[in-house]
């Protein structure tokens, strides 16, 4: 069952998951961060780093969340691998938590 990344990343895009990840299954787009459901092996590292608590196992994505499974899958086929953590975006902090952004989602 691999993980999946959901809403609270858009936006906020820290990149403490992706140091962890054994695998570089992780991929960067402009404000968001998705997870190759071929690559993921499940192993748990990545959910804890998250700081916003953006990070599921696919059978426990959050009500509402559940579009996310399929638009992981999508954008990991679109965007580059990321395998070093970044600065997360100066405005981060202020993004936390809010509800109602993947209209923010930019391809």
């Amino acid at each position: 069952m691999p993980f999946v990344v959901t809403e609270n990343c858009i936006k906020c895009k820290y990149t403490d998951c992706v140091e962890v990840c054994p695998v570089d299954c992780f991929h960067e787009g402009p404000n968001f961060l998705v997870i190759d459901p071929d690559e993921c092996i499940d192993c748990t590292l990545c959910e804890p780093e998250c700081p916003v608590n953006a990070i599921y196992p696919e059978d426990d994505v959050p009500g509402g969340q559940e579009p996310f499974v399929q638009l992981n899958a999508e954008l990991a086929k679109e965007w580059p691998v990321i395998t070093a953590r970044k600065d997360a975006p100066a405005d981060a902090k202020d993004w936390e938590d809010k509800p109602g952004k993947l209209e923010l989602l930019e391809r």
